[in-house]
């Protein structure tokens, strides 16, 4: 075993005082806090409300966000829904037990896909998932290790897929999901994401509502989330590091509300990192929010300019992270540091079905 403590010196001491390096977004996290399951009522999960001028911290819990909300601001939220992504099969040839991760459609019946056990599933391998209505044929190996993959099957696709599918739960999860509806936001309309955009899981239905009757606007966009939102920054450097793409699409509708929020002095509030990586990745250097459809691979970190978004709901991220690195360039590294530090002490409930923060001035 790794002497724990030694690893935790050695990032400590490894900090660079620009925020430019991996180790930097390093804290302790004891495995215990990572939730396992979704909560009963999605609300109920704790607030950590932070100002990200003055690093002063409250503990509040979710609903409590509608304190915190003026008549005027906007909530982005990104209405994209998880697809039963991870199919389960055996190897035509041996029928050896093999996993294909649906990652992004390249065309009608063609995926990008991640594949498990990589080293046996070579171009020309078939693979057969359940009673044999599906079937899928690895074409290519894509750079990165990514299979590209052709499936054969009778009927729609989409319903052989919510049959044979099971939801694509982040590896930290070990429990078995019993209700694929909480792993989705209320509001899930456009299918297409690898996994859940995570902050808007505390919504419900009648939190919306009552927001809307305080005159807060809901903006809705779509960024389909790919695994690599999990992905690993190996580099030490954070500007060596290469995000995958991720398709977006901003409406007109959701474009004109963003901007006239913030021509008329409002608040645009992002509802997680994906819907500020949307809006961020749509607007033009003086914050105009354009519509349209596209592909992002956008990183942000410490020192970027934010064009768009003025607060932020985010759950709590793994150490080294992007997504760490993103809330760091928002609300200042030492200030995000602090606040994991002090939610870990008070024991809050970390990553996809854990609790929430919201980043303000």
């Amino acid at each position: 075993m790794p002497d724990m403590e030694h690893m935790s010196e050695e990032k400590t001491a490894r900090k660079s005082p620009l925020g430019l390096s991996t180790s930097d977004y390093y804290f302790d996290l004891p495995q215990e806090l990572i939730a396992q399951d979704p909560l009963e009522d999605r609300a109920s999960s704790r607030l950590m409300v932070m100002r990200r001028d003055t690093g002063e911290i409250e503990h509040r819990t979710f609903r409590d966000i509608l304190q915190y909300l003026r008549a005027g601001d906007t909530l982005v939220l990104n209405d994209t829904k998880v697809i039963p992504a991870r199919l389960l099969g055996h190897k035509k040839e041996t029928g050896a037990a093999c996993e294909i991760l649906l990652l992004k459609r390249l065309d009608k019946d063609c995926w990008e896909t991640l594949v498990r056990p990589g080293k046996k599933l070579r171009p020309g391998a078939e693979v057969v998932f359940g009673d044999g209505s599906l079937t899928a044929v690895i074409e290519d190996v894509l750079p990165g290790g990514n299979r590209k993959v052709r499936f054969s099957y009778e009927g729609i696709f989409e319903e052989i897929l919510d049959r044979l599918g099971e939801m694509p739960l982040p590896p930290y999860i070990t429990h078995k999901l019993r209700d694929r509806d909480r792993y989705q936001t209320v509001y899930a309309r456009y299918e297409g994401s690898a996994a859940a955009p995570t902050a808007g899981l505390h919504f419900t239905k009648e939190l919306l509502e009552e927001a809307k009757a305080r005159g807060i606007h809901l903006a809705y966009v779509t960024l389909h989330v790919g695994l690599g939102t999990f992905r690993p920054v190996k580099a030490e450097d954070v500007r060596e590091h290469q995000m995958h793409e991720e398709w977006y699409h901003v409406s007109p509708e959701a474009a004109e509300i963003i901007n006239r929020t913030r021509e008329e002095g409002h608040r645009v509030i992002c509802v997680g990192t994906t819907s500020c990586r949307t809006v961020e990745s749509c607007a033009d250097e003086n914050g105009i929010v354009h519509p349209g459809s596209d592909n992002t691979s956008i990183f942000i970190y410490p020192g970027y300019r934010f064009k768009v978004m003025d607060a932020l709901i985010t759950n709590f991220h793994l150490p080294e992270s992007t997504l760490v690195m993103l809330v760091s360039a928002f609300a200042g590294r030492e200030h995000v540091l602090h606040a994991y530090e002090e939610a870990v002490r008070e024991r809050y409930r970390f990553f996809s079905f854990g609790d929430a923060c919201f980043f303000y001035e």
